[in-house]
């Protein structure tokens, strides 16, 4: 596991980060500068292949090709991470699969609150073939979560659930979030989604990505009901069109 904790903020300094394909090769992110700050939701927001997993992998540590600086170190920080598809074993429990991220001697510890938290405490011994979609990715955020991260990252977690489920999950996913003050960096396509729960949005321009715009909703003292939705919303799409669609 890694250290016990990160300094904050945390920041993402990426020059340049070019594949070196054969044919030629393809700059996906130029002169990206950001900073998270401890117990904030931030939001990436930007075009479809604009590289935003890209950057995700290099906040993370997976991509160490690029120029630039993250600021701890990746390996220094408890990163718990939910794809955007669960990726469990199909022949583990459920309690196994979570159990499977924390280091063999901690594995051993009881996962009683964090299960019950989630609504996982009656499907502990079942396995993934059982499980709705909805589920599945419950148990995957039960393992990121087992880490007790310093930065959850979430890559588009409720990308291809119906709305009920999606719904339900979010209600869970913040709750959590809330509840534990915890650092949140989420890749999502769903601008309502995005204003509903960020402190604050980045907004990336098309490949190469690099930072078009902060939207700071943390200091915004109002209700975020579905009239300051629209509002927001149709506010951005106008300012950022490219970015943002209705």
């Amino acid at each position: 596991m890694p250290g016990a904790g990160a300094s904050f903020p945390i920041r993402l300094d990426i020059e340049h980060k070019v594949y070196r394909h054969r044919l030629r090769p393809v700059e996906a992110v130029r002169d990206f500068h950001v900073k998270i700050d401890e117990a904030e939701t931030v939001c990436l927001i930007g075009p479809s292949g604009t590289g935003k997993t890209t950057i995700l992998r290099i906040l993370t540590g997976l991509d160490r090709d690029f120029e630039g600086r993250i600021s701890p170190d990746p390996g220094s920080i408890r990163i718990g991470i939910v794809f955007q598809e669960p990726r469990l074993l199909p022949w583990r429990s459920v309690e196994d699969n979570v159990r499977l991220a924390l280091p063999r001697a901690r594995r051993s510890l009881p996962l009683d609150t964090l299960l019950a938290d989630l609504g996982l405490a009656e499907w502990r011994r079942r396995y993934p073939g059982e499980l709705s979609g909805g589920m599945a990715r419950r148990v995957a955020l039960a393992r990121a979560l087992a880490i007790e991260p310093t930065l959850l990252v979430l890559d588009e977690p409720f990308v291809s659930l119906d709305d009920r489920a999606a719904t339900e999950l979010r209600k869970v996913v913040f709750d959590v979030v809330t509840t534990r003050r915890l650092t949140v960096l989420m890749v999502t396509h769903n601008m309502r989604e995005a204003l509903m729960f960020a402190d604050r949005l980045i907004l990336l321009t098309a490949r190469p990505a690099s930072l078009l715009a902060e939207v700071r909703l943390r200091e915004q003292r109002v209700a975020r009901n579905a009239q300051w939705l629209d509002s927001m919303r149709a506010d951005l799409a106008s300012r950022y069109p490219l970015t943002v669609s209705l």
